[in-house]
């Protein structure tokens, strides 16, 4: 759509921001002191393949005036491409790790205080993305030096939106102990402990369970909001 803007945004962000444009959006709109991907209408879409840390400042800035869906996308499935330094496809794998609606707590954690806002809309997309890998020297070691060059989105598969705490809430399971601990919750859920950690982090801080003891060296937790 070549009426979008583009600025120096990735392939990822801006096949999302074609996937979800409507007519009469506007794009690229400085709004308040910011640069808003989308207006719809008296509502802002923001589209963050990044993390949530680097929007704490601009969503505590807009919620209070404006309706704000920050879109955020999550690969259940994804293939590593490797170039050569010029660019060159090299080789094509699919990926082990599998991306699941729960991951959005890995950048929720970030923003935990602004998510009773009912001015915000979280909505987790799960896509099927490529993942470009450049034989360049410049990467992590753990990748061999190879630097992550781009990411391509091939297909948005699900979606889910989180406009309450309550949303959040639908996450844990039904079958969860209560009270539950970060290790009740991995095993209830087949997560990693990090990724139970972060959900009960982010869950407390947005005031939607509490700490209610101990059992042994692990805290209980409670829900104390219903959901």
């Amino acid at each position: 759509m070549s009426h979008i803007g583009t600025l120096t945004e990735k392939s990822l962000h801006a096949s999302l921001k074609d996937w979800v444009s409507q007519p009469g959006d506007q794009f690229e709109v400085k709004v308040d002191g910011f640069v808003i991907d989308i207006v719809r209408g008296d509502g802002l879409i923001e589209i963050q393949t990044g993390n949530f840390a680097a929007l704490k400042r601009k969503l505590a800035a807009l919620l209070d005036r404006h309706r704000v869906r920050l879109l955020h996308p999550i690969p259940r499935e994804k293939w590593i491409v490797r170039q050569n330094e010029n660019g060159d496809q090299v080789s094509r794998r699919k990926s082990p790790k599998r991306g699941r609606v729960e991951d959005i707590f890995t950048q929720l954690v970030y923003i935990p205080h602004l998510l009773p806002h009912p001015n915000l809309t979280v909505e987790a997309l799960l896509t099927q993305e490529e993942e470009i890998w450049r034989d360049d020297g410049q990467g992590s070691w753990r990748r061999k030096h190879w630097s992550i060059h781009d990411r391509r989105l091939l297909r948005v598969v699900d979606r889910q939106a989180f406009s309450s705490i309550g949303d959040l809430l639908a996450l844990l399971p039904a079958d969860l102990s209560d009270p539950f601990t970060n290790a009740n919750l991995a095993a209830t859920l087949a997560c990693r402990p990090r990724l139970a950690q972060k959900i009960t982090y982010t869950l407390r801080q947005a005031g939607a369970i509490a700490a209610t003891g101990k059992q042994g060296r692990a805290t209980l937790y409670k829900i104390t909001r219903a959901q």
